[in-house]
């Protein structure tokens, strides 16, 4: 049962890591992928300023870098 639980685990978290990889990564301007990722988290029902898009932004593209390097 662990091991069912551990390679769900890992399906997901790759799944979000390549979905945010593929958002970041896009041919889009930062300001237009910012205000889709704005509108996307306000969908879903989660209120965020400008700032905390960006912050967030950073916070995936280094995530995303030090991923990749390892």
């Amino acid at each position: 049962m662990n091991n069912i639980l551990g390679l769900i685990s890992a399906f997901l978290g790759g799944a979000i890591v390549g979905a945010g990889a593929a958002l970041l990564f896009a041919p889009e301007k930062g300001s237009e992928l910012r205000t889709r990722i704005a509108d996307i988290l306000r969908k879903k029902g989660i209120i965020c300023s400008d700032s905390d898009v960006d912050a967030l932004v950073d916070k995936l593209t280094k995530d995303l870098q030090a991923e990749v390097c390892d």
